[in-house]
């Protein structure tokens, strides 16, 4: 079986083989499609070619903020492989696009042979862990101008282009701030020519400004995602 062309940074580097036993379906992943919730039960592995899902902490009240975002970097609802088969978070689409899902029961197969599959998996839960983490101080740690910056570069970097259909509310449930204060920080960006926004799209227009502006957390999560696969050296390999 010849191996069809991937975007996703993982299914490109398994093996034909590999493929043939995960069983992958294409799905569509329109926006708002919910990849896991809290408490529900997890059935399939989603490998995003395209798109942009968030993955939130909730709380009771209703809100939620942002702990990390994937692309077409991302392997969603791992964690089920290692016998957690109900989600802690929500993970959802926030840009539309596409991908390939397999069974949970093929995919936890396919890791317990222990090879390049298990290598890569688990190479990227501990990429998101460090988003996460860096998530988490940058949240405490840095002025919302800096984390706003941070997560539209992030963003740009999954959804591969510069336009991001995005409104003020989204982006404040998402980096935990009210929406007056995400939409004067955005004013702010345009006066500087950094974006443009209207009708619910943000157009980025100077992204090495973006960069200037944010904080070092952009670099150390896209390094991380960026390198995570990229440094697999054959580890159990047959």
């Amino acid at each position: 079986m010849s191996t069809p062309p991937f975007k996703n940074s993982l299914l490109q580097r398994f093996d034909p083989e590999i493929i043939d036993r995960l069983h992958l379906h294409p799905v569509d992943l329109p926006v708002g499609r919910e990849i896991e919730y809290p408490g529900n039960h997890i059935d399939n592995l989603f490998f995003i070619e395209e798109g942009i899902a968030s993955m939130t902490a909730t709380f009771k009240d209703g809100v939620q903020v942002e702990i990390a975002l994937a692309g077409f970097e991302a392997v969603l609802a791992a964690s089920s492989m290692m016998g957690t088969r109900r989600s802690l978070n929500r993970v959802y689409m926030q840009v539309g696009g596409h991908g390939f899902s397999s069974a949970i029961e093929a995919a936890t197969l396919e890791f317990k042979r222990g090879e390049k599959f298990q290598d890569l998996t688990l190479r990227y839960l501990q990429a998101q862990f460090i988003q996460s983490s860096q998530t988490a101080g940058c949240n405490a740690r840095h002025s919302i101008e800096q984390r706003l910056a941070r997560w539209l570069l992030l963003c740009a970097d999954r959804n591969g282009g510069r336009i991001l259909p995005l409104s003020h509310e989204y982006m404040a449930d998402m980096l935990g701030a009210s929406r007056t204060t995400v939409t004067n920080v955005a004013i702010h960006f345009q006066e500087q020519k950094l974006i443009s926004y209207s009708r619910g799209k943000i157009n980025l227009l100077d992204l090495p400004g973006l960069e200037k502006l944010s904080c070092e957390c952009y670099a150390v999560v896209r390094d991380h995602l960026s390198n995570y696969a990229d440094s697999y050296e054959g580890f159990g390999k047959s």
